[in-house]
Order: structure tokens, then sequence, then C-alpha cells
């Protein structure tokens, strides 16, 4: 019975851990090291210079304002979309459903030239909003445009399976309750769906930090202005000065962590306190 006991359900369960082991660590864990490795060669005051510099700080403001601005907008009309998918029948929706996943499977590049000409001054959208003063293109306002539209699917395929297993009945409920629509929104629906949004909001945003095809067309790259933290570490690259992007990286990578850290810590603690409820 004690052999029975400490039987594992799947066979070769110790290999095949140690293969994800070694799989994980050649792909992810090993160049990360390299990265911080490569940071560790500089003196403090040398990669305080190259991440404190104006043009890196400023880098920094886009490339994290940017994303953040563009994953809680996607969180907003991703739970909008997902919501009409699921609880809506209307003409086009199978068409509407599939455009979702266009994101993932356009290469960034194209997206990047097709949203440059769509805003662009002669563009068909940038023609009818620059004379009212709305510049898109070659502006921080074009990045936000690329990273909405490269991260809106995040949100939308991460809520719509979670609103699909959520039976209408809850809802019905409170409605039969005397609930508005806005209550039963904030006090049925949104409980049930905030770990999904925090996960679609984590992974549009972890894709938006790190987003360069996409985003090098339409941002028209000017220093101090539309300039993003991957363009100057592939600048650095270019220039053989590999301590300074390594530098740059190492801060991403430490920034992004630390807000994926303490979304998934959030998380954790709402799941336990939904539990213990």
């Amino acid at each position: 019975m004690a052999g029975a006991s400490t039987r594992r359900v799947l066979p070769g369960f110790s290999m095949t851990l140690g293969f994800a082991i070694a799989y994980l660590s050649l792909i992810v864990l090993i160049p990360l090291s390299a990265v911080f490795l490569k940071t560790a060669s500089l003196t403090l005051e040398q990669f305080l210079g190259h991440v404190t510099a104006p043009r890196a700080l400023s880098a920094f403001r886009v490339t994290f304002g940017t994303a953040l601005a563009a994953a809680l907008v996607n969180v907003v009309f991703g739970l909008l979309l997902a919501y009409a998918l699921v609880r809506y029948t209307f003409p086009g929706k199978t068409l509407v459903d599939a455009l979702i996943d266009l994101p993932f499977a356009l290469p960034t590049a194209v997206a990047g030239i097709a949203l440059t000409a769509i805003y662009a001054k002669n563009g068909w959208l940038g023609q009818i909003l620059e004379p009212m003063g709305v510049k898109v293109a070659f502006t921080p306002t074009g990045i936000l445009v690329a990273l909405i539209f490269i991260g809106l699917p995040f949100v939308v395929r991460t809520v719509q399976p979670i609103l699909e297993d959520l039976d209408t009945e809850y809802e019905e409920a409170a409605a039969s309750l005397g609930a508005t629509r806005l209550e039963t929104v904030r006090r049925v629906v949104l409980p049930a769906l905030l770990p999904a949004l925090t996960t679609g909001f984590t992974l549009a945003f972890a894709r938006a930090v790190g987003e360069y095809g996409s985003v090098i067309f339409i941002a028209g790259n000017m220093p101090l202005v539309s300039e993003i933290a991957p363009l100057i570490i592939i600048t650095k690259l270019e220039q053989y000065d590999y301590a300074g992007a390594t530098a740059i990286a190492a801060v991403m990578l430490v920034a992004s962590f630390a807000l994926l850290l303490a979304i998934n810590l959030a998380q954790g603690w709402t799941a336990k306190r939904r539990g213990r409820g």
C-alpha cells in the first residue's frame, strides 16, 4: 500500500520534469541570466550612466506608459467585445470572431506599415484627423494605437472562455431580485471575470512592452519624443555597445518582472479571499 500511494499518475514523471526544467533553462533562464551577467561587468556609475541618460529615461516613459495605457484600454474594450461575442448573435459574428486573431497571425512589420498608411497625413483616417488637430502617425499616440492593435486578442481570448462558462442564470437571478443592469455587471459578472481580466491585462502589457516591429514604423522614432526602449537596445547593438544594450534590457526585465509578480500576487490574494468568502 505504501508503494502504491507514492506512484505517480503519469509515468516517467522525474524524466519529464527534468526535460521540462532543462528546456526552460535553455530557452528562458540562461538567456536572461546572460543579460544580467553582462550587466554585472559594468560599474555602478557606468550602469547608472546608461539607464539614466535623458534619451533612455524618455524611452522608458514612452515604452511603459504606452504599454500600460494600451493594456488598460484593451481590458475595457476587450471585455465589451468578448461579452458581445458570447452573449449576442448578430450578422457577421463569425467574421468578427476571426478578425480578433488577425494580430496573432499578421507579421508585426506588416501591421506597422498598415497602421502607418492608415494614420499618416495622407492616409484614410489621417487626412480626416490631422485637419482636426489629431496627429497619430509619428507620435506617441501612434505607438498607443499599435499596441492596442496587437494586445486586444490577449484580453478577448482570455475572457471569452470564462464568460462562456458563466451561466446566464446568475445574471437573470440578479435581475429578478431587483438588480439593475449596472449592478448585475458590477456584482455578478465582473467578480467572476476579474482573474481572467487580470491575466489578459498582464499578457497584453507584457507583449506591448517588448513590441518592436509594429511600433517603429508608426512611432517616428524621434529621440526624447517617440523613441521606445527596444529601439535603443537595437541601436546600441548596431553600435557594438553591448554593455549599454544589456543595461537597458536589464531595467526592462526587472520592471516587467516586478509588475508581473505584483499582478500574480494580487491574483493569488484575490482567489484566496474569494475562497474564504
